[in-house]
């Protein structure tokens, strides 16, 4: 028999870096007993306001599935394809009966794909489609038409 605890983040979001145009994501892992619910939010500058996603963008997606150890949920914000409006801080959140967790990753555009960096677990990511569940994979920038 399982008892019950608050929710521990236990991979962030991490950083992510890449080019107008391309395709990007965010993960965020999360345990707790029950199951944590994990939600995904924009941090809007000034006042520490925040805005609830997907909202209305249709270059976002957020995807959420259980696992992978029990009593975990993995999340991710998926953009495709990355504008300048997308650039800032997200933060993944995770809520069950017993409490909540939160943590920050970042999104940065850069000039050119010589600038990118990978930091954390945040990835670049293309010609990949957001309709599937498993886990993304990296793979080299496309060419911005």
């Amino acid at each position: 028999m399982s008892l019950s605890s608050a929710p521990v983040i236990v991979t962030a979001p991490g950083e992510v870096y890449n080019v107008s145009g391309s395709q990007v994501y965010l993960s965020c892992e999360a345990v707790g007993v029950p199951t944590p619910v994990l939600t995904w939010k924009k941090v809007l500058s000034g006042k520490k306001r925040m805005e609830l996603l997907p909202g209305d963008r249709d270059n976002l997606a957020i995807q959420t599935r259980g696992g992978p150890e029990k009593h975990e949920v993995t999340g991710w914000v998926l953009i495709s394809p990355l504008t300048r409006e997308e650039e800032g801080s997200y933060e993944c959140h995770a809520t069950n009966a017993k409490g909540e967790a939160s943590a920050v990753g970042a999104i940065y555009l850069v000039e050119s794909s010589d600038d990118i960096i990978k930091k954390g677990n945040g990835q670049t990511q293309a010609d990949k489609p957001l309709g599937k569940l498993e886990e993304p994979h990296t793979h080299t920038l496309r060419e911005v038409a």
